[in-house]
């Protein structure tokens, strides 16, 4: 795999073919990767949501802005990433437990230091509701750009979404009740052949403008 390539060629559908699916086995394989996403302290304050059915598209669209409208019906599958309320000591909790079932903490030593270590970058942003909430959407970002590349690597088109009403996501999703609040979605699938933006020449600021030594 070419990763300046995938990065050179990546580009966010704006046209789906609606009569193409991206195989199971390759959205368990994408999803995967997803899951595998880094964050903050190994914090993964996220949960994931797919609509991957006409169904389920349908459901959602209410929440989305006209203009992303079909980039939601024709997609194969829609993600949308939920960030929790609060980390409170429960979650916090639960998630010390998962890692010493994965085998990440070998001595009591060692848990007891990654609980201390966590808990004290995340009480940094437990300051108030807003910088918690932001603090987690930060993390979630990481993982949408781990799915976007991802997405490239396995020849599967994208699309970042925040043309949405994440009031009504929320809403039709009953995620205020689980204790989550959306963030963003990403459309994924594959182009339709009539989409311009595929060939349309890719934009950056040049590298001397942002990348600087020091």
């Amino acid at each position: 795999m070419d990763i300046l390539e995938l990065a050179r060629t990546r580009y966010t559908t704006k046209h789906y073919d609606a009569s193409r699916r991206i195989p199971d086995a390759l959205m368990d394989e994408l999803l995967e990767v997803l899951r595998l996403s880094p964050s903050s302290v190994n914090s993964q304050p996220w949960e994931f949501f797919v609509a991957g059915t006409d169904e389920a598209k349908e459901r959602i669209l209410p929440a989305v802005l006209d203009f992303n409208r079909d980039r939601v019906a024709k997609a194969s599958h829609v993600v949308i990433c939920a960030v929790h309320d609060d980390l409170n000591e429960r979650y916090l909790d639960e998630l010390l437990k998962q890692e010493e079932k994965d085998g990440r903490l070998p001595t009591e030593d060692i848990k007891k230091a990654q609980a201390a270590s966590r808990a004290h970058f995340v009480n940094l942003h437990r300051v108030s509701a807003s910088e918690i909430h932001a603090w987690q959407a930060r993390q979630g970002y990481i993982a949408q750009g781990v799915l976007l590349l991802a997405a490239a690597a396995l020849g599967i088109d994208s699309t970042p979404l925040e043309g949405m009403d994440f009031n009504k996501l929320d809403a039709v999703l009953n995620l205020r009740t689980k204790g989550l609040r959306s963030i963003y979605a990403v459309s994924l699938g594959y182009r339709d052949p009539t989409d311009s933006n595929a060939s349309r020449p890719k934009s950056r600021w040049p590298r001397e403008r942002i990348i600087h030594t020091i």
